[in-house]
């Protein structure tokens, strides 16, 4: 066993004995599912950044800086302007109305609007994507596994799912709050550091050879924020996390400085992986850029501490995952569909068990997947067609009927996978798969509420 592989697994112990500290409280769903609605803006801002920085923000954005330079910071920046919808607008509107009837997932407030049947058929869907975004950072911890211990892919993704739902089955939001403060302060303190070395041994800030439009490059670029925008202020996990503040004040303060937090963070992997195409020009993976870079391109001990950031970046991002499939899991299957008299007992129990099967299941996909992105968009692309339409139809257009959100759903995802197959996942013209079946989805769910 290397030392630094020694104190991996030490640092891994440790968040786990946090959370399960944090956890020993959590005695019903409403501490596990909201945090007893208790988060200040501190808390979230933490919890939020956190999630929002996993393998998508770090494997997959150096990736993409790797061979595209510049444009790469729209695959970040692109999640943050997200976050600042969120933070400013739909956020606040659907705390108010989770006060107000005591909603704790956005299955809830789905069916509030809509009935069971939009609940289940957007429970069903995402529940399933989900799997895809999590076996995602699982790879990614994996990936730093590989690259400094020499561990397998299925060894370091078995490792990073066991810490991960070691330390949130106890307390579920609460607890992942508090470990995600720990979390953040790793990730940032690594890459503040790294990436200035990196640069350095690069020989110069943007001087990685790669194509330098800031606009767009091969794989990314101002497109993304069609993809990305959408999903971070759509995504039921976050969602869920902001149902968690104090108020509405608490819930944009602490949301829309993660978003522009996020916005200036997007710097940092655009730095890393032009500075990696530079020190190691013939990567095969891009998704090895940034390990890569970290253990060859910057001092041993800032590159052992930028790992151990990556390493917690992932997991706190697989920590967002799970807690949006245990709780829709038990809160819309369960008692939504099963057990509808089920006790909240049952359903804080069942919440748990369903993190641990959720876990099992996203390490399992880690030997399916080629890379990071390419599961990552799978989940993103999937959850923004199903949901764009029903949660934004509920706000503006309150009166709109089941049939309405229901016909929505279903053609925005006939749409996307439609198109997809057709075109190659190509699209037409600058308009991606996702985008036609959200714009289908929205136009039908516009004209069955209007007509």
């Amino acid at each position: 066993m290397t030392l630094f592989l020694a104190l991996l697994l030490l640092y891994s112990a440790g968040l786990v004995a946090v959370g399960l500290w944090i956890g020993r409280t959590v005695r019903d769903t409403s501490g596990f599912f909201v945090a007893g609605r208790s988060l200040g803006p501190g808390l979230l801002f933490a919890t939020f950044l956190a999630a929002n920085i996993g393998a998508s923000s770090t494997i997959g954005a150096t990736g993409y800086a790797y061979r595209d330079g510049l444009a790469a910071w729209w695959w970040n920046g692109s999640a943050g302007i997200g976050t600042l919808i969120l933070a400013f607008w739909i956020g606040p509107r659907i705390w108010r109305q989770a006060q107000q009837h005591g909603f704790l997932t956005v299955g809830d407030f789905l069916e509030h609007h809509f009935g069971k049947g939009v609940r289940g058929l957007a429970a069903v869907i995402i529940w399933a994507s989900s799997f895809f975004i999590l076996c995602a950072q699982f790879m990614g911890a994996a990936a730093v596994l590989e690259r400094v211990a020499g561990l397998s892919l299925g060894a370091g993704a078995f490792v990073a799912a066991l810490a991960t739902v070691a330390y949130f089955v106890g307390g579920g939001l609460k607890s992942a709050a508090y470990v995600n403060v720990i979390q953040l302060a790793v990730i940032l303190t690594g890459f503040l550091l790294a990436a200035p070395f990196a640069s350095q041994a690069a020989g110069g800030l943007f001087l990685s050879g790669a194509e330098s439009s800031f606009w767009h490059g091969n794989g990314v670029g101002w497109t993304s924020l069609l993809l990305l925008g959408p999903a971070f202020f759509l995504s039921p996990g976050l969602l869920q996390k902001s149902l968690g503040a104090r108020g509405p004040a608490e819930l944009t303060r602490g949301i829309a400085l993660s978003g522009v937090a996020l916005m200036l963070f997007a710097w940092l992997p655009v730095m890393l992986g032009m500075a990696a195409r530079m020190v190691h020009p013939d990567l095969v993976n891009s998704d090895l850029a940034l390990p890569a870079i970290l253990s060859d391109g910057v001092p041993p001990i800032v590159g052992a501490i930028a790992l151990a950031a990556v390493f917690s970046a992932e997991i706190s991002s697989a920590d967002a995952v799970l807690f949006m499939l245990s709780t829709s899991g038990a809160r819309d299957f369960y008692r939504g569909v099963l057990r509808p008299d089920a006790s909240d007992r049952d359903v804080l129990h069942i919440a748990r068990i369903l993190a641990a099967v959720g876990a099992l299941i996203g390490f399992a996909l880690t030997f399916y997947f080629a890379s990071v992105v390419e599961a990552i968009a799978l989940f993103y692309q999937f959850m923004i067609v199903t949901l764009f339409a029903p949660i934004l139809g509920a706000l503006l257009l309150p009166r709109a009927s089941r049939w309405s959100a229901l016909a929505a759903m279903l053609v925005g995802v006939g749409v996307l996978v439609t198109t997809t197959l057709a075109t190659g996942g190509v699209g037409w013209g600058w308009a991606p798969p996702h985008f036609l079946g959200l714009l289908a989805s929205a136009l039908t769910f516009f004209i069955l509420a209007a007509f």
